[in-house]
């Protein structure tokens, strides 16, 4: 289980300690939990998890593996994109990126904003690299970036887990608060490279 990059009550009060705790302690656990028994005595016993990802993107007999290896990368890369204090403007080198492909800032998280709000079901927003353009893409269930071959540098949980105890149905609140208040631009400077 990778360790949480900050303390549990480090998001409040936009994602409050209980959410953390229980999202990161129980749902990100239980997918650790999972794939560790799905992959034990197999070839993807001691894997990267990236390996273990692609290696089984769009394989049916392989869909419990994949969803559990997903959802453990996907979870753990979503930590990285929040920090307290964070939103605000990002760092110069990632707002020319961001100016180069969306046109502002502000575009760019309204963009990000949609496609969180506008995921049908539980899933994932992404900031992307894909080639030398930035991209927001957003992702079903357990899918991941990794599988489509481009490159993640920010991503926003939108399973009713990541949000549900503090702001209800209110996904679009969320997603509001975490861009302006806890998006880590940092964490997607040094993914883009």
């Amino acid at each position: 289980m990778p360790p949480l990059p900050y303390a549990e009550n480090a998001l409040a009060p936009v994602i409050s300690a209980k959410t953390v705790g229980f999202h990161y302690g129980k749902h990100h656990k239980g997918y650790v939990d999972n794939l560790n028994k799905l992959v034990a005595g197999t070839e993807y016993a001691d894997a990267p998890l990236e390996k273990i990802i692609t290696d089984t993107a769009g394989k049916a007999d392989k869909a419990l593996v994949f969803n559990n290896a997903a959802q453990v990368w996907n979870h753990t890369f979503y930590w990285k994109s929040l920090r307290a204090k964070g939103g605000g403007e990002p760092p110069a080198a990632l707002k020319r990126k961001i100016e180069a492909s969306f046109g502002s800032v502000d575009v760019c998280k309204k963009e990000i904003a949609n496609a969180a709000v506008s995921q049908f079901g539980s899933g994932w927003a992404w900031l992307v690299l894909n080639g030398d353009k930035l991209e927001i893409i957003k992702t079903a269930n357990a899918d991941t970036p990794l599988a489509s071959g481009t490159k993640p540098l920010l991503a926003i949980d939108v399973w009713e887990h990541a949000y549900y105890l503090d702001y209800q149905n209110r996904r679009a609140d969320y997603v509001n608060a975490v861009l302006d208040k806890l998006l880590n631009w940092e964490f997607a400077l040094q993914n883009a490279g």
